[in-house]
């Protein structure tokens, strides 16, 4: 009799025991009950489930980096280049992840590897180039629908890596050095412009008050100066300078 017990224990034991799972913290579980779904999820912990009858598949819940391969793509403007980007979502329904898809990972991808071509091929290369940041939101949009139904939730979507062709890349520092070249000609016209102002006030001043121009005169006389030259070349008004200083000091008095 005791052995029976014993047996019907270990039984029971080896039962139970196959019956216990452990979810993990970022990990929730989807039973299966004679092949169909319970909506009760499972929670992390130490859990059991009914052997045989039942069957447990565990799901990740934390967020999935997905690298998109680089792809060459032509944009609207007919300009071939090759894209690379990076999605980055996460299982927010467990059992739609298992129920609704077979490799959720693999459809994701190849998901986000057609909306990155279908985007960059609808815009321009600038538009590429400069508003990154709008194509972004597109693809995740275009994610976001196609992978909802999954149980899929996509945080980011960012376009990685943009590498043009060199023929592409020369005409466009070319196009970046005018540019460059345009902006310098432009601000030395206008300091020309302001310069011309400033010096047609001073003129103006100078006309108004002739030993100005004398001072002046002085004033370069000094700035050769110190320079320490060996050769002055006085204008000829200098004479003239010194008579018209000698007067102006006169008149002062």
């Amino acid at each position: 009799m005791a052995a029976v017990l014993i047996i019907l224990a270990v039984i029971i034991f080896i039962i139970v025991a196959t019956g216990v799972r452990v979810i993990n913290q970022y990990e929730r579980g989807v039973v299966f009950r004679l092949g169909k779904v319970q909506p009760v999820i499972k929670q992390p912990g130490l859990r059991l489930i009914i052997p045989i009858i039942d069957q447990m598949r565990k799901v990740s819940m934390q967020i999935v980096t997905l690298p998109i391969e680089s792809q060459k793509i032509i944009t609207k403007d007919n300009v071939s280049m090759d894209v690379s980007a990076v999605a980055y979502y996460q299982v927010a329904d467990p059992i739609k992840s298992v129920v609704e898809i077979q490799n959720v990972v693999s459809a994701t991808y190849q998901i986000a590897q057609t909306s990155v071509r279908n985007v960059v091929g609808q815009s321009t290369l600038d538009e590429v180039l400069s508003e990154t940041a709008a194509i972004n939101d597109k693809i995740k949009l275009i994610l976001e629908q196609a992978t909802e139904k999954w149980g899929i939730f996509v945080s980011t979507v960012e376009v990685k890596d943009i590498q043009l062709p060199d023929s592409m890349q020369r005409a466009m520092a070319k196009q970046a050095e005018a540019e460059r070249e345009k902006r310098a000609k432009i601000i030395a016209a206008e300091g020309e412009a302001l310069s011309a102002a400033k010096l047609g006030d001073a003129a103006d001043i100078i006309a108004a008050h002739p030993i100005a121009l004398q001072l002046r005169n002085l004033q370069v006389l000094s700035d050769i100066a110190v320079e320490k030259n060996s050769t002055i070349i006085f204008p000829s008004q200098f004479l003239d300078t010194m008579k018209s200083v000698k007067q102006f000091m006169a008149d002062e008095k």
